[in-house]
Protein backbone atom coordinates (compact mmCIF):
# COMPACT_ATOMS: atom_id res chain seq x y z
CA UNK A 1 0.00 0.00 0.00
CA UNK A 2 1.38 3.57 -0.93
CA UNK A 3 2.00 5.64 1.96
CA UNK A 4 0.99 9.37 1.49
CA UNK A 5 2.04 11.90 3.85
CA UNK A 6 0.21 15.15 4.07
CA UNK A 7 2.56 18.10 4.76
CA UNK A 8 1.10 20.46 6.44
CA UNK A 9 4.38 22.11 7.06
CA UNK A 10 3.49 26.23 8.04
CA UNK A 11 0.46 26.07 5.53
CA UNK A 12 -1.84 26.26 9.14
CA UNK A 13 0.09 29.95 9.82
CA UNK A 14 -0.09 28.87 13.53
CA UNK A 15 -3.75 28.27 14.18
CA UNK A 16 -4.72 24.98 15.45
CA UNK A 17 -8.09 24.96 13.81
CA UNK A 18 -6.95 25.47 10.73
CA UNK A 19 -5.37 22.81 11.30
CA UNK A 20 -7.49 20.60 12.49
CA UNK A 21 -9.93 21.32 9.08
CA UNK A 22 -6.82 20.05 7.51
CA UNK A 23 -5.98 17.11 8.98
CA UNK A 24 -10.11 15.82 8.27
CA UNK A 25 -9.53 17.09 4.86
CA UNK A 26 -6.54 15.01 3.97
CA UNK A 27 -8.01 12.19 5.76
CA UNK A 28 -10.62 12.38 3.38
CA UNK A 29 -8.73 12.87 0.25
CA UNK A 30 -6.80 9.39 1.30
CA UNK A 31 -3.73 10.16 3.22
CA UNK A 32 -2.22 7.76 5.33
CA UNK A 33 0.14 10.06 7.55
CA UNK A 34 -0.99 13.78 8.91
CA UNK A 35 2.42 15.84 9.26
CA UNK A 36 3.26 19.24 11.30
CA UNK A 37 7.15 20.65 12.25
CA UNK A 38 8.22 21.05 15.37
CA UNK A 39 9.90 24.57 14.99
CA UNK A 40 10.24 26.84 18.33
CA UNK A 41 11.85 30.11 17.09
CA UNK A 42 14.30 29.63 19.90
CA UNK A 43 16.01 27.03 18.03
CA UNK A 44 16.88 29.52 14.91
CA UNK A 45 20.83 29.90 15.11
CA UNK A 46 22.31 33.32 14.40
CA UNK A 47 24.90 32.72 11.64
CA UNK A 48 26.29 36.54 10.62
CA UNK A 49 27.28 35.15 6.98
CA UNK A 50 23.40 35.13 6.18
CA UNK A 51 22.64 38.80 7.54
CA UNK A 52 23.40 40.15 4.14
CA UNK A 53 24.81 37.16 2.13
CA UNK A 54 27.41 37.42 0.01
CA UNK A 55 27.68 37.89 -3.82
CA UNK A 56 30.96 38.31 -5.40
CA UNK A 57 31.35 39.16 -9.07
CA UNK A 58 27.46 38.23 -9.66
CA UNK A 59 27.79 35.19 -8.07
CA UNK A 60 25.71 34.09 -5.07
CA UNK A 61 28.57 32.67 -2.33
CA UNK A 62 26.01 33.19 0.36
CA UNK A 63 22.24 33.64 0.70
CA UNK A 64 20.46 36.51 2.65
CA UNK A 65 18.05 35.30 5.32
CA UNK A 66 18.17 37.98 8.39
CA UNK A 67 17.97 36.03 12.03
CA UNK A 68 15.62 38.76 13.15
CA UNK A 69 13.15 38.38 10.25
CA UNK A 70 12.97 34.95 10.53
CA UNK A 71 12.74 34.99 14.21
CA UNK A 72 9.66 37.17 13.96
CA UNK A 73 7.64 34.89 11.30
CA UNK A 74 8.29 31.26 12.49
CA UNK A 75 7.61 32.81 15.92
CA UNK A 76 4.18 32.98 14.89
CA UNK A 77 3.90 29.77 13.39
CA UNK A 78 5.05 28.11 16.58
CA UNK A 79 2.62 24.76 17.78
CA UNK A 80 3.39 24.60 21.76
CA UNK A 81 2.73 21.15 23.33
CA UNK A 82 -0.90 21.51 24.42
CA UNK A 83 -1.52 21.89 20.36
CA UNK A 84 0.98 19.23 19.49
CA UNK A 85 -1.12 16.98 21.52
CA UNK A 86 -4.19 18.07 19.80
CA UNK A 87 -2.99 17.45 16.73
CA UNK A 88 -2.08 13.66 18.05
CA UNK A 89 -5.49 13.57 18.80
CA UNK A 90 -6.99 15.11 15.81
CA UNK A 91 -4.58 12.59 13.67
CA UNK A 92 -5.82 9.55 15.24
CA UNK A 93 -9.40 9.84 15.04
CA UNK A 94 -9.25 10.69 11.37
CA UNK A 95 -7.46 7.50 10.88
CA UNK A 96 -3.75 9.11 10.07
CA UNK A 97 -0.84 8.55 11.40
CA UNK A 98 0.55 11.57 12.82
CA UNK A 99 3.94 12.37 12.21
CA UNK A 100 6.81 15.65 12.73
CA UNK A 101 9.72 16.75 11.17
CA UNK A 102 11.97 16.75 14.21
CA UNK A 103 14.54 19.58 13.47
CA UNK A 104 16.86 19.34 16.68
CA UNK A 105 18.10 17.14 19.20
CA UNK A 106 16.31 18.97 22.40
CA UNK A 107 13.53 17.74 20.83
CA UNK A 108 13.57 14.30 20.62
CA UNK A 109 12.40 13.17 24.17
CA UNK A 110 9.99 15.32 24.00
CA UNK A 111 8.15 14.55 20.74
CA UNK A 112 8.30 10.82 21.95
CA UNK A 113 6.85 11.54 25.72
CA UNK A 114 3.45 13.28 23.96
CA UNK A 115 2.72 10.18 21.85
CA UNK A 116 4.49 10.41 18.10
CA UNK A 117 5.86 6.93 17.16
CA UNK A 118 6.74 8.39 13.45
CA UNK A 119 9.42 10.96 12.79
CA UNK A 120 10.71 12.88 9.96
CA UNK A 121 14.42 13.69 9.21
CA UNK A 122 14.94 16.50 7.21
CA UNK A 123 17.15 16.52 4.33
CA UNK A 124 19.66 18.87 5.84
CA UNK A 125 19.71 16.22 8.94
CA UNK A 126 20.17 13.26 7.01
CA UNK A 127 23.91 13.75 8.04
CA UNK A 128 23.52 14.78 11.13
CA UNK A 129 24.35 11.34 12.67
CA UNK A 130 24.17 11.99 16.70
CA UNK A 131 20.27 12.95 16.11
CA UNK A 132 19.92 9.70 13.81
CA UNK A 133 21.57 7.79 16.35
CA UNK A 134 18.73 8.66 19.14
CA UNK A 135 16.02 8.60 16.99
CA UNK A 136 16.35 5.12 17.14
CA UNK A 137 16.01 4.81 20.72
CA UNK A 138 12.69 6.66 20.91
CA UNK A 139 10.63 6.15 17.06
CA UNK A 140 8.96 3.15 15.98
CA UNK A 141 9.04 4.57 12.16
CA UNK A 142 11.85 6.88 10.69
CA UNK A 143 11.47 8.64 7.23
CA UNK A 144 14.86 10.43 6.44
CA UNK A 145 15.07 12.82 2.98
CA UNK A 146 17.94 12.81 1.50
CA UNK A 147 18.17 15.73 -0.94
CA UNK A 148 21.28 17.85 -0.40
CA UNK A 149 23.14 15.34 1.26
CA UNK A 150 26.21 13.74 -0.31
CA UNK A 151 26.81 10.35 -1.03
CA UNK A 152 28.86 9.06 1.30
CA UNK A 153 26.78 10.84 4.28
CA UNK A 154 23.55 8.98 2.84
CA UNK A 155 25.52 5.31 3.15
CA UNK A 156 26.23 6.14 6.30
CA UNK A 157 23.32 7.50 7.78
CA UNK A 158 21.57 3.71 6.11
CA UNK A 159 24.37 2.49 8.27
CA UNK A 160 23.11 4.32 11.59
CA UNK A 161 19.73 3.19 10.70
CA UNK A 162 20.49 -0.41 9.84
CA UNK A 163 17.92 -2.89 11.44
CA UNK A 164 15.18 -0.30 12.28
CA UNK A 165 11.95 0.31 10.68
CA UNK A 166 13.14 3.48 8.45
CA UNK A 167 12.70 5.16 4.68
CA UNK A 168 14.85 7.08 2.55
CA UNK A 169 13.27 9.66 0.70
CA UNK A 170 14.42 11.69 -2.81
CA UNK A 171 13.91 14.72 -2.99
CA UNK A 172 15.44 17.61 -4.95
CA UNK A 173 16.17 20.82 -2.33
CA UNK A 174 14.73 23.80 -4.55
CA UNK A 175 12.08 25.53 -4.06
CA UNK A 176 10.06 24.87 -6.73
CA UNK A 177 12.09 21.83 -7.77
CA UNK A 178 12.29 21.91 -12.04
CA UNK A 179 11.16 19.19 -13.81
CA UNK A 180 14.27 18.39 -15.68
CA UNK A 181 16.49 18.42 -12.22
CA UNK A 182 14.12 16.17 -10.91
CA UNK A 183 16.18 12.71 -10.67
CA UNK A 184 13.48 10.16 -10.00
CA UNK A 185 15.85 7.73 -10.71
CA UNK A 186 18.04 8.06 -7.49
CA UNK A 187 15.51 6.04 -5.73
CA UNK A 188 16.90 3.09 -7.24
CA UNK A 189 20.02 3.55 -5.67
CA UNK A 190 18.49 4.48 -2.72
CA UNK A 191 16.60 1.20 -2.53
CA UNK A 192 19.48 -0.45 -2.22
CA UNK A 193 20.28 0.82 0.91
CA UNK A 194 16.60 1.05 2.47
CA UNK A 195 14.12 -1.25 3.03
CA UNK A 196 11.34 1.14 1.95
CA UNK A 197 12.00 3.92 -0.53
CA UNK A 198 9.62 7.29 -1.28
CA UNK A 199 9.39 10.82 -2.82
CA UNK A 200 9.05 13.97 -1.25
CA UNK A 201 7.70 16.61 -4.03
CA UNK A 202 8.61 20.45 -4.00
CA UNK A 203 7.28 21.28 -7.89
CA UNK A 204 4.97 24.26 -8.29
CA UNK A 205 1.90 22.77 -8.35
CA UNK A 206 0.30 25.95 -10.73
CA UNK A 207 2.83 24.67 -13.44
CA UNK A 208 3.62 21.21 -13.26
CA UNK A 209 0.43 19.63 -11.07
CA UNK A 210 0.89 15.88 -9.87
CA UNK A 211 3.18 15.20 -12.59
CA UNK A 212 6.73 14.50 -10.38
CA UNK A 213 4.60 12.43 -7.70
CA UNK A 214 2.81 10.39 -10.10
CA UNK A 215 5.96 9.61 -11.85
CA UNK A 216 7.03 8.84 -8.52
CA UNK A 217 4.40 6.33 -8.00
CA UNK A 218 5.33 4.93 -11.62
CA UNK A 219 8.81 3.80 -10.53
CA UNK A 220 7.65 2.56 -7.58
CA UNK A 221 7.48 4.51 -4.68
CA UNK A 222 6.27 3.12 -1.65
CA UNK A 223 6.18 6.75 -0.14
CA UNK A 224 4.83 10.07 -1.34
CA UNK A 225 5.25 13.24 0.82
CA UNK A 226 3.34 16.14 -0.61
CA UNK A 227 2.59 19.94 0.77
CA UNK A 228 -0.99 19.86 1.43
CA UNK A 229 -3.29 23.19 2.13
CA UNK A 230 -6.89 24.16 1.74
CA UNK A 231 -6.10 27.32 2.03
CA UNK A 232 -5.61 29.69 -1.44
CA UNK A 233 -1.89 29.44 -3.03
CA UNK A 234 -0.86 32.44 -1.50
CA UNK A 235 -2.30 32.48 1.38
CA UNK A 236 0.74 31.02 2.86
CA UNK A 237 4.38 30.92 2.55
CA UNK A 238 4.00 26.94 0.78
CA UNK A 239 1.00 27.59 -0.80
CA UNK A 240 2.91 27.30 -3.94
CA UNK A 241 3.96 24.15 -3.81
CA UNK A 242 1.40 22.34 -1.49
CA UNK A 243 -2.37 20.33 -3.28
CA UNK A 244 -5.30 20.65 -2.63
CA UNK A 245 -8.03 17.52 -1.49
CA UNK A 246 -8.91 17.09 -4.72
CA UNK A 247 -5.52 16.95 -5.76
CA UNK A 248 -4.31 14.61 -3.02
CA UNK A 249 -7.30 12.35 -4.03
CA UNK A 250 -6.30 11.84 -7.42
CA UNK A 251 -2.44 11.36 -6.80
CA UNK A 252 -4.24 8.28 -3.67
CA UNK A 253 -6.09 7.17 -6.49
CA UNK A 254 -3.26 6.77 -8.64
CA UNK A 255 -0.80 5.17 -5.82
CA UNK A 256 -3.70 2.19 -6.14
CA UNK A 257 -2.92 1.37 -9.48
CA UNK A 258 -0.57 -1.09 -10.53
CA UNK A 259 2.72 -0.50 -11.54
CA UNK A 260 2.65 -1.17 -14.61
CA UNK A 261 -1.00 0.79 -15.31
CA UNK A 262 0.88 3.70 -13.38
CA UNK A 263 3.73 3.97 -16.18
CA UNK A 264 0.74 3.12 -19.16
CA UNK A 265 -0.65 6.28 -17.68
CA UNK A 266 2.24 8.60 -17.74
CA UNK A 267 3.61 7.72 -20.93
CA UNK A 268 -0.44 7.75 -22.88
CA UNK A 269 -1.37 11.52 -20.53
CA UNK A 270 2.15 12.74 -20.12
CA UNK A 271 4.70 11.68 -22.44
CA UNK A 272 7.37 14.35 -21.47
CA UNK A 273 7.41 12.84 -17.91
CA UNK A 274 10.79 10.94 -18.58
CA UNK A 275 12.37 14.05 -18.82
CA UNK A 276 12.40 13.81 -14.34
CA UNK A 277 14.61 10.37 -14.66
CA UNK A 278 18.12 11.78 -14.36
CA UNK A 279 20.58 10.42 -12.69
CA UNK A 280 21.06 7.92 -9.63
CA UNK A 281 24.25 9.63 -8.46
CA UNK A 282 25.40 12.41 -9.00
CA UNK A 283 26.94 15.83 -7.98
CA UNK A 284 24.53 18.53 -6.06
CA UNK A 285 23.91 21.79 -8.10
CA UNK A 286 25.40 25.02 -7.01
CA UNK A 287 22.30 26.37 -5.88
CA UNK A 288 21.56 23.41 -3.92
CA UNK A 289 24.95 23.73 -2.26
CA UNK A 290 23.67 26.91 -1.60
CA UNK A 291 20.36 25.79 0.42
CA UNK A 292 22.40 23.22 2.10
CA UNK A 293 24.90 25.91 3.49
CA UNK A 294 22.20 27.91 4.77
CA UNK A 295 19.22 25.50 6.02
CA UNK A 296 21.87 22.59 7.27
CA UNK A 297 22.61 24.66 10.58
CA UNK A 298 20.06 26.99 10.59
CA UNK A 299 18.01 24.90 13.58
CA UNK A 300 20.16 23.90 16.79
CA UNK A 301 19.87 23.60 20.31
CA UNK A 302 20.34 26.27 22.85
CA UNK A 303 22.55 25.81 25.77
CA UNK A 304 23.31 28.36 27.94
CA UNK A 305 27.42 27.92 29.38
CA UNK A 306 28.39 30.04 32.76
CA UNK A 307 31.59 31.26 31.07
CA UNK A 308 30.56 32.02 27.71
CA UNK A 309 26.96 32.97 27.80
CA UNK A 310 24.93 30.71 25.37
CA UNK A 311 25.40 29.11 22.42
CA UNK A 312 23.64 26.89 19.96
CA UNK A 313 24.76 22.71 19.48
CA UNK A 314 24.45 22.13 16.34
CA UNK A 315 23.09 18.38 15.51
CA UNK A 316 25.97 16.43 13.68
CA UNK A 317 27.53 17.86 16.92
CA UNK A 318 28.72 14.67 19.52
CA UNK A 319 28.09 16.97 22.22
CA UNK A 320 25.49 15.82 24.60
CA UNK A 321 22.29 17.76 24.67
Amino acid sequence: MTKIIAEFCQNHNGNIELLARMIEQAASAGATHGKMQTIMANTISYRPQFEEGLVVDGIVKSIKRPYAEEYSRLKTLEINRDETLLFIKYCKENGLIPITTCFTRSHIKELAEVGFESIKVASYDCASFPMLRELTEKFDEIVVSTGATFDDEVIHAADILAGTNFAFLHCVTLYPTPLNEMHLLRMNWLRSMAPKVGFSDHTLVERDGLIASKGALALGAEIIERHFTILGPTESKDGPISVTPRALAELADFGKMPIEDRLSSMDSEHPEWRIMLGEEKRLLSDEELLNRDYYRGRFATPREESRNGSRMIFNWEETPI
